[in-house]
């Protein structure tokens, strides 16, 4: 399920049990399973960080919802951890007093080694069936983004971005991302 990531699966956890945890780690829970996820590299934060900026900075100017990162989100007894999630004014509601307690309607990933595979399949899996509209899985090390957006019964894959392309999307009109400024 987690190639290369630790998965505690000595009994099912709850969502209680996630809740209770306090000892710095970073945890997803799918399953009834504690997946630790390493703390991401200082390449990854970069990239993630980046696209969170460039999103902050056109909601600035256009306030049509929330642009959060590094944040659980809660999706019934799971709980994910993206690097940037976007959730428009209109699904504002999903935002609970700590966390998102509802599928955002687009979801980035950036990935790292030791997750890579968690990421495009168990997390975009559990993404599609939870309402999740777009998904962007950015990959570092080929200086690429694919996009997905949620179709009839998986994914529709978009297609694949690198830093020569300005990625847009129908979920934020008139929001340009060059990709040369995610990848410097």
């Amino acid at each position: 399920m987690a190639s290369g990531l630790t998965v505690l699966d000595d009994k099912v956890y709850t969502i209680e049990d996630y809740m209770r945890l306090d000892d710095d780690n970073r945890y997803e829970l799918i399953g009834g399973k504690l997946i630790m996820v390493p703390r991401p590299q200082w390449k990854h934060q970069k990239i993630s960080g980046a696209l969170h900026a460039q999103f902050l900075n056109f909601l600035n100017q256009n306030p049509i919802g929330e642009v959060l990162w590094d944040l659980d989100v809660h999706l019934g007894d799971k709980v994910v951890r993206p690097d940037v999630l976007f959730i428009p004014k209109k699904h504002i509601e999903i935002l609970g007093e700590s966390f998102p307690n509802a599928a955002p309607d687009l979801v980035i990933e950036v990935l790292s080694p030791s997750s890579e595979s968690h990421d495009r399949k168990t997390k975009s899996k559990l993404y599609f069936e939870n309402g999740v509209k777009k998904y962007w899985v950015v990959d570092p090390q080929q200086k690429t983004v694919e996009v997905f957006t949620a179709g009839e019964k998986n994914w529709t894959w978009i297609g694949v971005f690198d830093q020569e392309d300005v990625l847009t999307t129908s979920l934020l009109p008139g929001l340009e991302i060059r990709l040369e400024d995610v990848f410097t």
